[in-house]
């Protein structure tokens, strides 16, 4: 599609990528993971990138099969992480990846992040960014010594309604905010899945790999759309934590109430056994002068409602649409984008960020628009927090920072 009929529709066109694409590998991933495949759609959807190196199984032999059945080069297929960072480090700067897209099992997260980005190497890490805050702050430390870009896959604030939400608070559009809700049901864990070998369930209800259960999965996820839109960061908060299913050893069901930086107060609720719902992600914020709503399942659609007028609909390239949400969409009204856009709306970022880094420029624009390793660190605060407040009863526990 041009960019004159782009601008015809009102919607703005994304260009094909000038620049050589920047070259990445992955850790993890392999052809019947998880969503291996989507991030390497997503990685690949604005033409920035090139899939060339992978370490994409735990077990060697797997991982190089995996890797060249994609089309990998065997030389650039690796039977392990580190033999993947001993081999692109030898490669000469022109050949070695620019990124490595991790996307293992948790309790992974803060070793082979922290080794590629002590190597000189950008990192785009899944979430949650390690399990504990010690190990946040350590793979904090090292990510800034390095001055490599640290991008946290938290996929929902990829959506063009999402930047339009977090348009109207930043530009004081519902007044000074008092309230915010979001929820995060799911229905998938609802029995207990892991006992008959479910490879997804088995991981993520292991609290040795997982950490914790619903809440790293997906209360991560909320908190990360709550401080993204609002940019207010918890100050405290109170939870139950539960765990519903009998035989599983992480919790399945938290309720959380918040005290947010800027003062306003905020309920997250992240489920994975409401029987039925199969990823419904809400978000509501409400303000002295205005509120919105947001939700997954619509989630072209942003509601706005204000006390002296009607509710106002804005739809993803639509009228009155900003143009910090225009710039994260791709197709013109009407032809809907969905989870595998917003994924590629966060790696967007990244890319430019790393590309800015390449070329000494300060970020600015689509450079900074992304979730970074400090928005990682803040989602590991938030989960240990609650675990802690639970296990004390639910008292209140204020979330502490260096």
């Amino acid at each position: 599609m041009t960019a004159r009929l782009c601008d015809q529709l009102g919607t703005p066109a994304v260009e094909p990528a000038r620049e050589r694409p920047l070259r990445f590998g992955m850790v993890g991933g392999g052809r019947d993971a998880f969503f291996g495949a989507v991030h390497r759609q997503a990685a690949g959807l604005d033409g920035g990138t090139q899939f060339v190196a992978g370490a994409l199984s735990s077990t060697p032999e797997k991982a190089v099969a995996s890797a060249i059945n994609l089309g990998i080069d065997p030389a650039r297929a690796y039977p392990s992480w580190q033999a993947m960072l001993e081999g692109e480090s030898a490669l000469p700067p022109e050949q070695r990846i620019n990124f490595v897209s991790i996307v293992t099992p948790n309790h992974t997260h803060a070793e082979i992040a922290g080794a590629f980005a002590e190597a000189g190497f950008h990192v785009v890490l899944d979430k949650p960014m390690p399990l504990t805050t010690a190990e946040a702050d350590a793979l904090v430390r090292t990510i800034e010594d390095a001055g490599v870009v640290c991008c946290v896959t938290y996929t929902f604030l990829g959506y063009p309604m999402i930047r339009e939400a977090r348009h109207l608070v930043r530009s004081g559009a519902l007044g000074a905010i008092r309230k915010v809700y979001v929820d995060f049901r799911q229905g998938w864990l609802g029995t207990l899945l892991e006992a008959g070998g479910h490879k997804q369930a088995s991981w993520r209800t292991d609290p040795a790999l997982a950490g914790a259960g619903a809440l790293g999965d997906i209360g991560v996820h909320a908190e990360a759309l709550a401080r993204w839109v609002t940019g207010a960061r918890i100050r405290s908060l109170c939870a139950e934590v539960s765990t519903m299913v009998e035989g599983r050893r992480v919790d399945d069901d938290a309720s959380v109430l918040l005290r947010l930086s800027n003062g306003a107060r905020g309920v997250l609720n992240a489920s994975q056994v409401c029987t039925g719902e199969e990823c419904a992600l809400t978000l509501r914020v409400f303000g002295d002068r205005g509120g919105l709503f947001w939700s997954h399942e619509q989630p072209e659609r942003l509601e706005v409602s204000y006390g002296d007028r009607a509710t106002e609909i804005i739809t993803r390239a639509g009228v009155g649409a900003s143009p910090s949400s225009n710039l994260a969409t791709r197709l013109p009204q009407g032809h809907p984008e969905g989870f595998i856009e917003a994924l590629a709306g966060v790696y967007r970022g990244a890319i430019a960020a790393i590309r800015a880094r390449q070329t000494g420029q300060t970020p600015e624009g689509l450079a900074t628009d992304y979730p970074s390793h400090l928005d990682g660190s803040e989602g590991v605060r938030f989960v240990e927090a609650a675990l802690a407040s639970a296990r004390a009863g639910g008292v209140w526990t204020d979330i502490e920072r260096g």
